[in-house]
């Protein structure tokens, strides 16, 4: 990391860091009393992503999670770049953060791109999983949503799986080949550019029940 990252690190990932309670859940809501939505961004690589989205919508308060710090990193300096003041960080496992999060307190989830875990014995590392949609089901509200995208084909087929046969969530698909198409809102990120998956990205959206 350069000088300015590390720096950021130190000081810039202090203030933005989700302030979870010691005991207790979190309501996000309470992160901006009066604001709108709040939006989840699991993974989000160099945090292109949710910043476009901060900046774009700067009524929604956005959490985003990453482990890497590589990754952290550029996010912060994004943030600090654009002044962002509506997205906070998680820079452990997002499953932490899901499960301090008061019920149905989410109105949106992002889930782009995640690690595919592409050999056989690390599938079960995979995020989409039905025990991680029984938590998504119980912090995103009625009529919240969930947004899948992946180019790694049997990924792809695996989540959508997952997700049909959850009684928490219905896919919103209204034509052939919706999941085809880039979303409107979708902010492309260079990640997604690099097109290394076996497929060209496909995109699912999910309505929780």
């Amino acid at each position: 990391m350069s000088a300015r990252q590390i720096h950021l690190m130190e000081t810039l990932l202090p203030q933005r860091r989700v302030p979870v309670p010691d005991t207790g859940l979190l309501d996000p809501r309470d992160l901006r009393p009066g604001g709108g939505e709040v939006w989840f961004e699991i993974g989000f690589g160099g945090g292109e992503h949710p910043v476009g989205q901060a900046l774009r919508r700067p009524d929604v308060t956005l959490l985003a999670s990453e482990v890497f710090q590589e990754g952290l990193a550029k996010c912060l300096g994004l943030i600090d770049d654009h002044g962002v003041s509506n997205l906070f960080v998680w820079d452990e496992d997002a499953r932490g953060l899901a499960e301090r999060l008061c019920p149905a307190s989410l109105d949106r989830v992002f889930i782009l791109f995640p690690d595919p875990w592409p050999k056989a014995r690390h599938r079960k590392r995979r995020l989409v999983q039905p025990d991680f949609l029984d938590l998504l089901a119980r912090i995103v509200r009625p009529g919240g949503q969930v947004r899948f995208a992946t180019d790694v084909r049997d990924y792809a087929d695996e989540a959508l799986v997952h997700f049909v046969n959850h009684t928490g969530f219905k896919w919103t698909a209204q034509k052939a080949h919706n999941w085809r198409e880039r979303p409107m809102d979708h902010i492309a990120t260079r990640y997604e550019r690099k097109n290394i998956g076996d497929i060209a990205p496909v995109w699912y959206d999910f309505e929780r029940c």
